[in-house]
């Protein structure tokens, strides 16, 4: 048996190290919403090059809901690689749950991350296009490019909670739609806000008071919940950091229109009293 070469453990770490760095540096970028924004000392703060200013799209897949007339195409930017200057577009990645929850047998949420729910994502999707098939008309989620981080669309899978078949007639997105924190682009360093939509793509309700940023959820399946954390914008620059108040919102996944706190928390920077 070969001994490990000693510094091979170092060498995979840095390997890790720099594949993290790839990622998040890729993860922050967007794109610019006024040409004014387009400095170098922005560039070179959000790593945003000139190619922002150009937001052309591509249509990628189309996305089967559980309701036959109702189909969604995911829309990406189109990208450039900083060396070749080559186009390239984000891809559909979607979040998925093999655990079993209750009784065995009463849920299969066939591999869905929540029952009835297909959730997606991708690097740089900017719109959801609906497609009703009854009128042949289509729409575009959003009005303008936003930054969506997660789209929640009824399953074409059967899925069962409970024992009980389960429908989903909405949509749900968590997206960076505005530049909040006033610097000239839409990046994931801004505000992240929840929207529900109907099934024929018209927005319904906000989900998430003004000042909060959507950062990750949980599910409740007893009482098919989402919880929602959220950090509260206090200072209201735009941008939240870990040590801003997170706060829980459940929604109501039958109607979300129906939400409550679950949890209001305090600051992160609270200082306890010292033990005598």
């Amino acid at each position: 048996m070969k001994a490990i070469p000693y510094f091979l453990p170092y060498f995979l770490g840095l390997l890790l190290v720099l594949s993290a760095c790839g990622r998040e540096k890729r993860q922050r970028k967007g794109f610019a919403v006024n040409p004014s924004a387009l400095t170098e000392q922005a560039r070179s703060v959000d790593g945003l090059r000139t190619d922002s200013l150009t937001l052309r799209t591509k249509a990628q897949d189309i996305l089967l809901t559980q309701h036959p007339a109702h189909r969604l195409t995911p829309i990406y930017r189109i990208n450039y690689h900083s060396r070749t200057n080559k186009p390239f577009t984000g891809s559909n990645r979607y979040y998925r749950n093999y655990e079993t929850y209750g009784i065995d047998g009463l849920n299969n949420w066939n591999g869905n991350y929540l029952p009835g729910f297909s959730a997606m994502t991708g690097y740089n999707l900017v719109n959801i296009a609906h497609h009703d098939q009854d009128t042949d008309q289509s729409r575009p989620l959003f009005g303008q490019p936003v930054l969506i981080r997660t789209l929640y669309y009824p399953a074409y899978s059967r899925d069962t909670l409970n024992g009980q078949p389960i429908a989903r007639n909405h949509y749900l997105v968590s997206a960076h739609d505005e530049d909040t924190n006033g610097d000239g682009f839409i990046t994931t360093r801004d505000l992240r806000r929840f929207f529900l939509f109907n099934l024929a793509g018209e927005r319904i309700d906000t989900l998430l008071p003004p000042h909060y940023s959507a950062y990750r959820s949980e599910y409740d399946p007893t009482n098919d919940r989402m919880l929602v954390f959220a950090r509260l914008d206090e200072n209201q620059d735009g941008q939240t950091v870990y040590e801003e108040a997170t706060h829980i919102r459940w929604i109501d996944l039958k109607d979300p229109r129906r939400s409550g706190w679950q949890y209001r928390g305090e600051a992160a920077n609270w200082t306890p009293a010292p033990v005598d």
